[in-house]
């Protein structure tokens, strides 16, 4: 497949359009816009969130809480030495003065965070994916519409630009067509497989251990566990909870569906043999009602892989760094050469004079010249954070809500039970009842 330097570079190169930003970078209009945030989870995910949120204009980081000293220290250093930091969350719901929670914490400990941070009116940033199981959702759902208050899960890409206008395109017809959507990610590292370096003063005197267990009582203190938790099903839910669940949301967006109807699921452990639960490999199918998603995680190869594809009867569409591009599919004059290979001459002669051929099976005009690759390239738009805090500011509806957090990790909880019993699996979404 060509690169897109090579298409605009090609003689007749394809038509390019750049489209117009979504908007500006997001700012405070008056200190009435201002919003104070807290940061419960400060970890390698977490890091990054202060960072999306404090650049922010009119954005207050004014507490965080991590369970692991060294993460403190560090959002000191990322924030500044006056912020309240301690490992008990509880300190942070309980001030009047912060309007919002960050949540970037283990999944197995999603669900009380959120309710509690709810409960104690915050506006609420989950990480994704915004549960552990399945039977979560629902509750966090019926929690959210309880407390009126703006909870938006961390799926970034479906906010993107992109994602908005590879939905435009897919509704204008396009492709034609969709039946098939095909995904991917490729990690070869011990970092992408969560085998995360382990500070040296990992000790239970800098850790609070029974916290991070949560109900998961009694066990002994284990600085593995604690910073490579994705590891195990007790935590996570491994490849399809933490990348399945990106490319789910982003599905949903940009296809404008609820949630696939039945998942099968393969895979093993065949690289990182080294006491983890969870597979290394997996490759699941999606059934949609109109269009089959099939998506897979292969941490064992480095190998450039796009991380979705489109495919469509007029045309297939794909990303390319930051653009759009769609590869349209040639006209098909059903005119047979090879399909009537074994007829005698004269028989082929007439078939071929019966579409307007020459008895030689040549067409007699030049053929069109088929189109040529489209390339949409997109300028900024509101960042998944900014969308957050627009939503706080100005009450207009979550970018990811709690329903749609549901469906997307909900369809990577499937895909894991699939995996694990071995068999294809239906899932009534509505009513989140899964069977064989």
């Amino acid at each position: 497949m060509p690169t897109r330097r090579q298409l605009l570079e090609t003689a007749g190169a394809a038509a390019v359009y750049r489209l117009a930003a979504t908007g500006p970078a997001l700012r405070a209009a008056s200190l009435n816009d201002h919003v104070n945030l807290g940061f419960i989870g400060s970890g390698i995910r977490g890091t990054q969130l202060i960072e999306d949120h404090k650049s922010i204009a009119g954005v207050n980081c004014l507490a965080v809480a991590d369970l692991y000293d060294g993460c403190l220290r560090r959002a000191k250093e990322q924030i500044n030495d006056s912020i309240s930091v301690g490992k008990d969350y509880r300190a942070i719901l309980d001030r009047k003065d912060i309007d919002a929670v960050v949540i970037a914490v283990p999944d197995h400990l999603h669900k009380k965070l959120v309710l509690d941070a709810l409960s104690a009116g915050k506006h609420v940033y989950i990480e994704k994916p915004m549960t552990w199981s399945l039977e979560e959702g629902p509750q966090i759902i019926a929690a959210e519409k309880a407390a009126k208050r703006v909870l938006q899960v961390g799926s970034q890409g479906k906010t993107s630009a992109l994602a908005a206008k590879a939905k435009e395109i897919i509704k204008s017809g396009e492709l034609g067509k969709v039946h098939m959507v095909r995904m991917s990610n490729h990690r070869n590292n011990a970092q992408g497989s969560w085998k995360y370096a382990i500070p040296p003063d990992a000790s239970p005197e800098t850790i609070d251990w029974p916290r991070f267990l949560g109900h998961y009582k009694g066990k002994p203190f284990d600085a593995r566990t604690f910073f490579q938790w994705r590891c195990w099903w007790e935590y996570s839910g491994g490849v399809a909870t933490d990348l399945y669940v990106h490319l789910l949301t982003w599905l949903h967006e940009v296809m404008d569906v609820e949630a696939p109807h039945a998942v099968s699921s393969h895979g093993g452990i065949y690289k990182w043999n080294d006491g983890r639960t969870v597979p290394d490999y997996m490759n699941s199918l999606f059934e949609y009602d109109n269009f089959i998603a099939d998506i897979y995680v292969n941490l064992e190869t480095s190998f450039p892989s796009r991380p979705w594809t489109v495919h469509g009867s007029d045309g297939t569409m794909y990303e390319e760094r930051n653009t759009l591009v769609v590869f349209h599919e040639p006209v098909d004059n059903d005119v047979q050469g090879y399909g009537t290979y074994q007829w005698p001459r004269e028989m082929r002669e007439q078939y071929y004079l019966s579409k307007g051929y020459l008895p030689n099976g040549r067409p007699k005009e030049p053929l069109p010249t088929p189109k040529e690759p489209t390339t949409y390239t997109v300028d900024r738009s509101f960042t998944h954070a900014e969308w957050f805090i627009k939503s706080i500011r100005d009450g207009s509806p979550s970018r990811e809500s709690a329903t749609e957090g549901h469906y997307a990790a909900g369809a990577a909880h499937v895909a894991n039970a699939a995996y694990r019993q071995k068999r294809r699996l239906q899932w009534d979404h509505k009513n989140n009842k899964v069977r064989g």
